[in-house]
């Protein structure tokens, strides 16, 4: 699937209704750098409203100890922009790489997806597993 000269980059977020598309309403990533960047914003987010909750459920349970509390909120913040950076990045780079050595059109709701399989990841991670093999 060539890109034609009329091929313009959606913009930000782009999503549409998948059920009862009307022709020419769903919109496609064709190129790499739109893969990454749309991956990695929607991955910015979706880290950013997961450690804000975490972070406000922690100012809720240590409301006594507000001096310390202050800082938990631009920590988990500043954290959670890294993470998503690191994690956002592979994986859009790796979206689109993929989507573009097929030769196949993304959906715009492809990096939404990816980030909230991201920020699961980074949930189930944070769980230590008893057991073994």
């Amino acid at each position: 699937m060539s890109l034609s000269g009329h091929y313009e980059t959606p913009h930000f977020p782009a999503l549409y209704w998948p059920i009862g598309v009307l022709p020419g309403e769903p919109q496609y990533l064709y190129t790499v750098q739109d893969a990454w960047r749309f991956t990695l914003f929607w991955t910015l987010i979706v880290f950013e409203l997961c450690h804000l909750a975490a972070s406000s459920y922690a100012l809720l349970v240590q409301w006594r100890n507000w001096k310390v509390m202050l800082g938990v909120v631009p920590v988990y913040s500043v954290l959670a922009g890294v993470e998503a950076l690191m994690a956002g990045s592979v994986v859009g780079l790796l979206l689109g790489a993929v989507y573009k050595a097929g030769d196949f059109r993304m959906s715009t709701w492809l990096p939404f997806i990816w980030a909230i399989i991201n920020v699961l990841v980074l949930i189930l991670s944070s769980f230590s597993v008893q057991g073994g093999l």
